[in-house]
């Protein structure tokens, strides 16, 4: 390849494999491999200059290869000959590199070399870095057509470097936009599962949802939620590759995670076994070399800390931009937390205000009922003992006998709505039917349409919550309707599907507003005892009467006995 025009077609081919080329450390390894097809090079070096163009970044090499490099040891940074091109940018062409006035010679290991042909390459008028050739094949050393040759290949080099280095730039932007909308929807999707399933305290599966998602935008091996409880930190939630690590505890002042929960400050760690303090395998993470730590704040109180480790396949360190990616999904995680704490309050205030409800309304039943009656029977007894009269005295002492039998059954109603016996001893039907019984005794007209699971008549301890919550649900619903509603006739049905049972009471009555009525309604508690149990209380009502619909999932036990028994029939 001696003439000009077999050089520059070369150079054309070249250009256009480069240009085409995206990756930039590919180019930076093929502009080397052309260099030293082109000269005739034995080793070829391409050197970066740093951001202030003071001295070399990186150094890639091609010729110098295994043990030898090892044996030289660090790369240069553009000492020499070598500096000679960062201060003066211009092509360098020596017969003899060593007797150059600049050369400091060669390291221990390195092989000597001769011949010596060093060009710039600039990129938009900077200088970007340097290619070095040395020791020329077959000839004593570089030529003018070398050089020249070289030069060429350096502006074609600036060209596709500059090149790939835009479409590298351009793809960071783009994989950053893409990370950002991924953080984004996964942050909704965080904050519809608070919005949702936040109401009914599930913050086991929302945390759950965060470090899933937290760990596959930022691509790490394993993913924990540590909240503070008294004076350590428990992992609440795990993701990844991870032991038992729910449940476990680790002290907030000799860890890690507990210096960045009380400092509320993000940290990233490169030698997770030596900076962690307290080792990862406490954490169920005994593999991890890398860490990223970020605090979970709520309104200025610090809550725990989002921990992830290992970032990619190779484990790596953590990023800016994961860190960033890491603080969304931590502040969806307080945002959990303070949700099901308020819930929880909100929860306990709701139970507090329905047992004292019930406690105020069982006192009006025995003031307005029993107590008044017990007052009037004194009385009566009373003025016969005054009575020198033995027919009046038979005849109060008769009707005391029947006030008495009246209050003991009113004494045995109140007892059985505080808790039927009947529905210990036989079962829901039993004990609904007593209490439909004692409704239609008021006046009230009601059809009935019940099929129950056989398991609910049976006592399993599984199916007592559900069977008092039923219970509840009916008797209160059927209380209300006989004294506020003024209806003539209620239609009761009960049954199940494979997950759940259903109940509806539907009266003609007057209506209510279902926001707006007092506590004496008690609807406070019937949806509490709905609620711990996981199911949904719907009521509406207008003026043309009110319907009192609940859903309560099946014990899973009985529901997949209740799923057998289905199959098999």
């Amino acid at each position: 390849m001696n003439s000009d025009s077999d050089i520059l077609h070369r150079l054309f081919e070249i250009g256009r494999s480069l240009v085409s080329e995206l990756d930039p450390d590919a180019v930076l390894q093929q502009i080397m491999a052309e260099a030293r097809e082109l000269t005739g090079a034995r080793y070829v070096a391409l050197g970066v200059l740093n951001d202030q163009r003071t001295e070399l970044a990186r150094f890639l090499s091609l010729g110098v290869e295994g043990k030898q490099q090892q044996a030289i040891g660090g790369p240069p940074r553009g000492r020499g000959v070598l500096g000679v091109l960062i201060e003066h940018p211009e092509p360098l062409r020596l017969a003899h590199v060593a007797s150059h006035p600049q050369s400091y010679g060669f390291p221990g290991g390195h092989p000597r070399m001769e011949s010596f042909l060093g060009v710039p390459i600039q990129i938009r008028g900077e200088t970007w870095g340097n290619l070095y050739l040395a020791d020329k094949q077959g000839a004593q050393e570089f030529t003018a057509d070398d050089e020249r040759a070289v030069r060429l290949l350096a502006d074609v080099a600036a060209t596709a470097i500059d090149n790939a280095r835009a479409y590298e730039r351009s793809e960071q932007r783009r994989l950053a936009l893409e990370q950002a909308v991924q953080g984004l929807e996964a942050a909704r999707d965080i904050a519809d599962a608070i919005g949702s399933e936040g109401a009914s305290g599930e913050l086991e599966r929302i945390l759950e949802l965060v470090v899933k998602r937290g760990r596959a935008l930022v691509e790490a091996r394993s993913v924990l939620i540590l909240l503070r409880e008294g004076p350590d930190l428990v992992v609440v939630a795990a993701a990844g590759h991870v032991g038992e690590a729910t449940g476990r505890r680790i002290p907030i002042a000799a860890s890690t995670a507990g210096a960045v929960l009380e400092r509320r400050i993000a940290e990233r760690i490169g030698d997770a076994k030596r900076r962690l303090r307290i080792g990862p395998e406490l954490l169920g993470v005994p593999a991890a070399r890398t860490a990223l730590i970020v605090p979970i704040i709520h309104a200025g109180e610090a809550l725990g800390v989002l921990s992830a480790f290992d970032r990619g396949p190779s484990g790596g360190p953590f990023t800016d931009a994961d860190e960033r990616l890491l603080r969304t999904f931590a502040a969806s995680a307080a945002n959990a937390v303070a949700v099901s704490r308020s819930v929880r309050a909100d929860r306990l205030r709701a139970a507090v205000e329905a047992a004292d409800a019930e406690r105020a309304r069982w006192a009006r039943e025995l003031h307005d009922q029993t107590l008044q009656a017990l007052a009037g029977l004194r009385v009566g007894l009373s003025g016969a003992l005054r009575r020198d009269d033995p027919a009046v005295y038979r005849e109060l002492t008769g009707q005391a006998i029947e006030d008495i039998d009246a209050e003991i059954s009113n004494l045995r109603g109140i007892i059985a709505d505080l808790r039927p016996s009947a529905l210990d001893s036989l079962g829901l039907t039993a004990a609904l039917a007593a209490l439909i019984d004692r409704r239609r005794d008021d006046g009230l007209a009601i059809d009935l349409e019940l099929d129950l699971p056989e398991w609910l008549d049976e006592t399993e301890p599984a199916a007592r919550p559900l069977e008092t919550a039923v219970y509840r649900v009916i008797q209160e619903a059927l209380t209300n309707i006989v004294k506020h509603a003024h209806a003539s006739s209620v239609r009761l049905r009960v049954g199940s599907d494979e997950e759940a049972l259903l109940v509806e009471i539907s009266d003609d009555g007057v209506g209510f507003d279902p926001q707006g009525v007092s506590r004496g309604f008690g609807l406070g508690g019937m949806r509490e005892r709905v609620f711990l149990l996981g199911g949904t209380l719907n009521i509406d009502s207008g003026a043309g009467g009110s319907r009192v619909s609940a859903r309560l999932p099946l014990p899973e036990a009985a529901g997949r006995s209740a799923g057998a028994d289905q199959a098999v029939s």
